[in-house]
């Protein structure tokens, strides 16, 4: 019984220590400030206080997956940590009712869904801060550009280091590792002096990090179900879509309020709490069962199909990310504009991934759906450079997000059904190696190329479509050397 109030005293604890915070922000540290002269008051308590309402939103996470209530009382928890004294108000609730908000047992692999979240807000919190926080510590554009890159390219040694090692000792003992390592690693951010030092930390950083995706999509992959294969690619792809859309936002409002190692900080918190989650809930109810002899990896052709589509979905970002605020900016928009138009993409994702529109997943067969979603995002690279009403180009994204939606689940489930429980460790790790090669080949690779941004657009336009034909052509090359083998 102890243990299962445990989650929503966590929420009321740091519910009340929110609320006495915004209390001291609003009724001690502003009038200091503004009355007294003494700006250093917000800015320290102001630090405090956005640490408590991190914990708190964590804890709120926490209890929404431990009590499972209705949602709109996680979205209360939230709306009052804006209301002076609503934190109170709201505990009293909770205090009343806390015999019958106890923790229920929570669906194992909603504890690796919150993993792969980490991993990617981990990944998109550093995007829009990175770059200037190298500057901030006298690094030359060069050398920021390198800093940045220095996290995919670690990433990938990463990536196939873990494949090999979740084979040999299981997924348990990768994901704790990666877990621990990258929160240790994201505090060290505030340490931090010189460009030097920030390139060490980030390698490191991309390195560790790269432990826990490929355990933790060999652990979703093993406990699927065949059937369900795409749907379930689904949810997980639903959790990087909100990664990609919060990460963002989340980075560049507490950066800007405070510094970019804070924005480091707070997801490192929410790291050692899903480690300590892993610890309890993961480590003696399902990976000591799986089994550790590491089996020969085979490069077959859904194999490679996979691979193939990994490579060109990131090559495909990595264009964007760096193409579309170029694009912009020629027609006199800034930075917050391309921001929208990225976000668009992502919430049509995630809308496609939550709503019953992931069960076609299912039914479309993965190398079509693989085809589909190239093309789509072909066709979305190709508008980019034709079209100059940037009105349009909400369409154009909202059509990308489409494509990346079809291609996403594809890729996973033919990655599934060209490997086994022994070796699928392998192959994600070098799946994930190459979703960090298409970033890199993306956005660096075509920097290198001088030519116009319309031309660059249509390269990759040119080189996705080829891609689906290729994957098209070698299907029905495949299927008609079977209906002859029939025939004879």
């Amino acid at each position: 019984m102890r243990n299962q109030k445990l989650p929503i005293r966590f929420l009321r604890l740091f519910g009340l220590m929110d609320g006495l915070s915004l209390l001291v922000l609003l009724c001690i540290a502003m009038p200091l400030k503004y009355w007294a002269g003494m700006p250093l008051a917000v800015t320290i308590v102001g630090a405090i206080h956005g640490f408590i309402f991190t914990v708190y939103a964590i804890s709120i996470v926490v209890a929404q997956l431990f009590i499972r209530w209705k949602p709109y009382w996680s979205l209360l928890a939230v709306l009052v940590a804006f209301i002076p004294l609503g934190n109170f108000v709201f505990d009293r609730y909770l205090k009343k009712h806390e015999e019958s908000l106890l923790a229920k047992p929570i669906p194992l692999l909603w504890v690796v869904y919150s993993i792969i979240f980490f991993t990617f807000i981990d990944l998109f919190t550093q995007l829009p801060v990175m770059s200037t926080f190298a500057e901030s510590l006298g690094a030359s554009l060069t050398v920021a550009g390198f800093i940045v890159g220095a996290y995919s390219l670690a990433n990938t040694g990463g990536n196939i280091l873990a494949g090999f090692f979740t084979d040999r000792f299981g997924a348990f003992k990768m994901l704790t590792v990666g877990l621990v390592g990258t929160s240790i690693l994201l505090v060290s951010y505030s340490f931090v002096s010189t460009p030097a030092a920030l390139l060490t930390v980030r390698f490191i950083h991309g390195f560790i990090g790269g432990f826990i995706v490929p355990a933790a999509f060999t652990f979703v992959a093993n406990q699927s179900k065949a059937e369900k294969a795409g749907s379930q690619n689904a949810v997980t792809g639903a959790f990087v879509g909100i990664a990609a859309i919060v990460g963002p936002a989340f980075s560049g409002i507490v950066a800007a309020r405070t510094s970019a190692p804070t924005v480091f900080i707070c997801v490192a918190v929410f790291g050692i709490l899903l480690a300590i989650v892993t610890l309890i809930y993961l480590r003696n109810i399902v990976f000591n069962k799986e089994k550790k002899e590491s089996q020969p990896f085979t490069w077959n052709r859904p194999v490679v199909f996979s691979f193939l589509g990994a490579f060109l979905l990131m090559f495909s970002q990595g264009a964007l990310a760096y193409l579309l605020p170029l694009r912009v900016a020629q027609f006199g928009y800034d930075s917050r504009f391309s921001g929208t138009l990225l976000s668009v993409f992502g919430l049509v994702v995630v809308f496609i991934f939550v709503m019953r529109t992931k069960n076609l997943f299912d039914r479309i067969p993965a190398h079509y759906s693989l085809i589909i979603g190239l093309s789509l995002l072909g066709i979305s690279q190709l508008l980019l450079a034709m079209i100059e009403s940037v009105s349009v180009y909400y369409g154009v994204l909202a059509l990308y997000g489409v494509g990346f939606a079809f291609l996403f689940p594809s890729i996973n489930v033919l990655l599934m059904r060209g490997t086994n429980n022994e070796n699928r460790g392998k192959a994600y790790g070098y799946f994930y190696a190459f979703f960090s090669l298409g970033v890199v080949a993306g956005s660096s690779g075509l920097g290198l190329l001088q030519t116009s941004i319309e031309t660059l657009f249509i390269v990759t336009s040119v080189l996705l479509l080829f891609g689906a034909l290729f994957v098209l052509l070698l299907k029905k090359a495949t299927g008609a050397v079977l209906q002859h083998s029939i025939n004879k």
